[in-house]
């Protein structure tokens, strides 16, 4: 079988050949198809900034060093470096944001090289690498929020139009942050959005307006109520306050006992 491919393997060295000296392409060539690179520097890119450098320093306060000690109890000595997920939240939580300063310090503790700890903060988008406002404001615009209620475009636009900034930015005074988000697992009370620790469904323009108001109100005037901030969750929506996601109009499942091997049967045969 071999010897009776010499002869074709030979033909294709020729025909390689010739085209190599007279510069031409094979006819069974074809182009490669490329798209264009469209690469983040947001995400994978480190440069140094007068507020974000290796030069700042950045240490866990005592509380905060109490609640590593407790998170490292959890995973044996020689896996510590599994708590970077949770130390690199903290840090966030004390600094702000995840700074170059914070991942080289959950470096140090966990004793893993400062590289590892890079890629988990440029990896998951839970680590804002970038100073946020105080209200960090998440819209969710994947298809659900999209098409429930009265749809996540009217909520991101009344949050331009409120705020009068755009996704990816922050307010002049550092109070709000906006930005539009995927799914954040609330699909049934759509349209929703996250801030901070919070979720806030159901949300029409108005509703919306008045919690973003609120919370204005809580960080900029002086002595106000804090208790007039919307609580979390199922805002009034077409005049029905829902407590988590039952339906609107009422229950329409399990309205009486459900039937088990518990119960006899009523016609004796049980």
């Amino acid at each position: 079988m071999a010897s009776k491919l010499v002869p074709f393997a030979r033909q294709a060295t020729r025909s390689l050949s010739r085209a190599a000296k007279q510069h031409q392409p094979l006819r069974f060539e074809r182009p490669l198809s490329t798209t264009s690179h469209r690469r983040s520097e947001a995400l994978n890119v480190h440069r140094d900034t007068p507020y974000n450098n290796p030069s700042i320093p950045f240490s866990f306060n005592e509380q905060n060093k109490k609640i590593i000690e407790e998170i490292l109890k959890r995973y044996p000595p020689q896996y510590k470096k599994a708590a970077v997920m949770p130390i690199l939240d903290l840090g966030q939580r004390q600094h702000g944001f995840t700074s170059i300063s914070v991942m080289n310090e959950v470096a140090r503790i966990l004793e893993m090289p400062p590289m590892r700890v890079y890629e988990v903060a440029t990896f998951y988008t839970m680590y804002n690498r970038d100073p946020v406002g105080k209200f960090f404001v998440q819209v969710c615009t994947t298809t659900p929020c999209v098409l429930g209620g009265c749809g996540s475009d009217k909520i991101m636009n009344t949050c331009r139009e409120f705020l009068g900034i755009d996704h990816g930015q922050m307010t002049e005074d550092g109070v709000f942050s906006l930005l539009e988000v995927e799914c954040l697992g609330a699909c049934v009370n759509a349209p929703m959005i996250q801030i901070n620790d919070d979720y806030y469904e159901d949300l029409t323009p108005e509703t919306l307006k008045q919690l973003l108001q609120a919370l204005k109100d809580s960080a900029t005037v002086t002595g106000f109520d804090k208790s007039k901030i919307p609580r979390p969750g199922p805002q009034k929506y077409e005049g029905v306050q829902r407590m988590t996601c039952e339906p609107r109009p009422g229950r329409t499942s399990l309205l009486e006992e459900p039937y088990s091997t518990q119960h006899n049967r009523t016609d004796g045969e049980l």
